[in-house]
């Protein structure tokens, strides 16, 4: 139902403001209209496969390309030889991007089952099926390094290579496994904790969690007339697209065009530019429009899952219930590369510590660890899953031990507006309702008549319990925004914005705002 709101200072009605509207595109997708980016992809367009190592760990001795390349309709078969040796990274961050250049769009050395060894592209996808199969590759098999706990300092080294570079200090080394590690400290731990009458201090492990958005990773790439790349993708960072492939081609930002169209879910696997590469070095190749879809299979065994953490946590508290101490350790599961690794597990310590502004002293401490598995990426919530789901847990158990309701521990410690937050990079916190949020919560759940349990039967019981959360979007002090409006002739504004449609209706909401 439609409804209008008056504007107080002139008396007219808003046709848009604080009305529902119908999203732009709905009528597009409901119909059935291409909006996607198969859709959008020329019929001419090459089919582009990878072929994919079948071990953790390998270096590549041979490819025998010539057979498979005389299958009729193959256009071109690239192996590493083939291809520009400049690392770069698949994370799409803001420059100097934190991720380490530890990537090569195809490299001699294999490090997860399923890392690209060839790209194939043809005429028809039966001829790029038939030749993948027709492809000879001789590996050296090496020993992986499976266990996140195997890897700092061990002696299996997942990237040896001299020209792995890291540009920002996020305290990274290949040479130690290290896409990452840090720490921070503030006031006096040991001797805040000394203080504390209780003390919880346990380990938590959450697994990686792999993503299936509905639309698949994909991409199609083509020359246009003024001598541009143009890569359109299903992606949520389209301006970092261009970026990342100008680092991986070797070649001027100025030749990629990035275009995004309908985006049919993204999660944060499609802020990592997973597939792009492939389509784009091929029609760099060829000068030829050239496509890739992932499949299912692909989508899961090489993309960009949610990283593993194992969590350790300890908390003290006096008698009273107030937190005097916190300390968090995280240990990071970055796999192969390090796409987002060093900003994922800040977020674990930055989003979990500074929800508790009473503690007099608090440290954070992490360590993100190259593996020979499939490399980790950005997955809703950005490392502060983890980290909330660790420190939470300790804190509910921490008001076990004291017999204290979980509301009213956290009422006597949450951070509230107005505070410092030394965990949070001292920043101030000009905007929480966290306290009114809490007791809503409360209210709504009907906590009091739950908690902790109703026996419904013999054999049934029901359980409630609670924990807390904040978030935010994007890095502080990095990340921008901007929109650029613009009035037409006919008094008709054009609104220019960077942001990606993930079927959010940011497309429709930002009219609205600007309406």
């Amino acid at each position: 139902m439609a409804y209008t709101q008056i504007n107080p200072a002139t008396g007219k009605k808003f046709r848009l403001i604080s009305a529902p509207v119908v999203k732009k595109d709905a009528k597009a997708l409901v119909t059935g209209k291409p909006v996607y980016t198969d859709d959008l992809a020329p019929k001419d367009c090459l089919i582009v496969k990878v072929l994919r190592s079948p071990y953790a760990h390998a270096l590549i001795e041979e490819i025998d390309c010539k057979v498979a390349s005389r299958v009729p309709g193959i256009e071109c078969i690239l192996t590493w030889k083939d291809v520009p040796q400049k690392r770069f990274t698949m994370a799409g961050q803001t420059y100097p991007e934190p991720s380490p250049y530890d990537r090569l769009i195809l490299d001699q050395r294999v490090r997860f089952v399923g890392d690209a060894v060839a790209i194939i592209a043809g005429e028809t996808e039966a001829a790029v099926d038939h030749a993948m199969r027709l492809i000879k590759v001789k590996y050296q098999v090496l020993e992986p390094v499976l266990d996140m706990h195997d890897s700092k300092d061990g002696k299996i080294l997942v990237h040896p290579e001299d020209n792995w570079k890291a540009l920002c200090n996020v305290g990274a080394d290949n040479k130690r496994n290290l896409c990452a590690s840090g720490g921070e400290t503030h006031g006096d731990l040991e001797a805040a904790f000394a203080g504390c009458s209780h003390i919880v201090e346990k380990t938590y492990h959450t697994k990686a969690n792999q993503q299936a958005m509905m639309e698949t990773f994909r991409a199609f790439t083509y020359m246009d007339v003024y001598g541009r790349l143009n890569v359109v993708a299903s992606t949520q960072v389209p301006f970092h697209v261009r970026r990342i492939l100008a680092h991986a081609l070797d070649v001027s930002k100025s030749r990629i065009r990035g275009i995004k169209p309908r985006i049919g879910g993204g999660f944060g696997a499609k802020q990592t530019v997973v597939a792009e590469v492939y389509p784009a070095i091929v029609t760099m190749k060829t000068g030829k429009p050239a496509k890739i879809i992932y499949s299912r299979y692909e989508s899961q065994i090489a993309s960009s899952p949610r990283h593993e953490m194992e969590v350790k946590v300890k908390l003290g508290c006096d008698d009273n219930g107030i937190l005097q101490a916190m300390d968090v350790y995280t240990l990071s599961n970055t796999g192969a590369f390090g796409e987002h690794g060093p900003t994922t597990v800040g977020l674990s310590g930055h989003k979990s510590i500074p929800l508790y502004g009473k503690a007099e002293a608090f440290r954070f401490v992490s360590d993100v660890v190259y593996t020979n598995v499939m490399s980790a990426g950005a997955y809703r919530g950005y490392g502060a899953t983890q980290g909330l789901f660790a420190v939470e847990s300790a804190v509910n158990e921490l008001a076990d031990k004291l017999h204290m309701d979980p509301f009213e521990i956290r009422f006597k410690n949450i951070v509230k507006e107005g505070d410092v937050m030394p965990a949070y990079y001292g920043q101030v916190n000009t905007s929480c309702a966290l306290d009114r949020c809490l007791a809503k919560v409360k209210e709504m759940i009907k906590w009091d008549e739950k908690y902790p349990m109703r026996k419904i039967s013999d054999t049934k019981a029901r359980f409630v319990g609670m924990g807390m959360a904040m978030q935010g979007s994007g890095i502080s002090g990095v990340d921008v925004g901007s929109a650029t409006l613009k009035l037409n002739d006919e008094g008709v504004y054009t609104m220019n914005i960077g942001a990606a449609d993930m079927g959010t209706g940011c497309d429709t909401i930002l009219a609205q705002i600007a309406a």
